[in-house]
C-alpha cells in the first residue's frame, strides 16, 4: 500500500471540464454546419450566447463557464 498523500487540485479538474465542453462545441458546431472558431470568438467577444448553437445542449454547457475563466483556458492552452 502507497502512504504517499496526492494533492487534489480542482483548477485541474475545472481545466479539463473546460477543455472537454470546448472539444464537444467544436464538434457540434461543425455538425451543424458552422464554422467553430468564428462561433466561439463571436460569443467570447460579445458574450451572446446566440453565436453558441443550442444542438447537443452546446448553449447550456457554454453557458455555465464563466468567459474570463474561458478566455484564461484558451490562453493557457496556447502558451503551452
Amino acid at each position: 500500500m502507497d502512504n504517499n498523500t496526492i494533492l487534489f487540485d480542482p483548477s485541474e479538474v475545472n481545466e479539463k471540464d473546460i477543455k472537454n465542453t470546448l472539444k464537444d462545441a467544436t464538434e457540434a458546431l461543425a455538425e451543424r454546419g458552422y464554422n467553430p472558431i468564428s462561433q466561439l470568438a463571436g460569443y467570447i467577444i460579445s458574450g451572446d450566447l446566440g453565436y453558441i448553437s443550442s444542438y447537443k445542449e452546446t448553449r447550456n454547457r457554454i453557458s455555465k463557464i464563466d468567459r474570463t475563466v474561458l478566455v484564461e483556458t484558451l490562453l493557457k492552452e496556447y502558451l503551452k
